[in-house]
């Protein structure tokens, strides 16, 4: 099999637990979108027509620790609403694109904004909207609730719901592969 790169990952014959373990230690970017990753899957509107969006608050403490210690984190939707904006404002999203008719293109400003490369990447997708970038990114993931199509291509199925924890999930994994994370073993949720 060597010599394959399937959605974004080169495949070889080698331990699947050493490239992914290779593959955390280079990232310096969590990129996700804000349904189905961040929020969950469930939009709510109120009887005025106003929005809310709420997360996880083991992610919300998450992505603090994650700027703490230097990994990017940004979000990307193809919506933009003001539930949104305020959501990631107050949890301290440093990059977020709002209102994206093609997350790529954001991505791709977000990459050259910060001087990175999709080496640097890690990607938490949840349906097929973000496939062109998680044909890019380093590391492909997606939640357990991720579409069907998504969790049979991707590098990583998290074992977290999107709005459960899986970017909590993600956050470990990579800072505890560059000894960032200081709480000795993997963090039950």
């Amino acid at each position: 099999m060597s010599g394959i790169n399937y959605f974004g990952v080169q495949l070889s014959s080698g331990d699947a637990s050493e490239l992914l373990q290779s593959t955390l230690r280079k990232v310096k970017a969590l990129i996700f979108p804000v349904e189905g990753v961040l929020t969950g899957n469930q939009i709510t509107v109120n009887d005025r027509g106003e929005e809310s969006c709420s997360c996880h608050a083991r992610d919300v403490l998450a992505v603090a620790e994650a700027r703490q210690r230097g990994l990017h984190i940004v979000a990307i939707s193809e919506r933009s609403s003001d539930a949104q904006r305020h959501l990631l404002e107050r949890i301290g999203i440093e990059h977020a694109y709002l209102g994206c008719d093609r997350k790529i293109d954001a991505y791709e400003e977000f990459k050259t904004i910060c001087g990175l490369g999709d080496d640097a990447c890690a990607y938490i997708a949840d349906d097929v909207i973000d496939i062109p970038i998680l044909e890019k990114a380093a590391l492909s993931v997606t939640p357990i609730d991720g579409v069907e199509y998504l969790r049979n291509r991707v590098s990583y199925i998290s074992a977290y719901e999107g709005g459960k924890g899986c970017v909590r999930e993600m956050v470990e994994l990579i800072l505890q592969e560059q000894r960032k994370w200081e709480y000795s073993e993997h963090t039950a949720m």
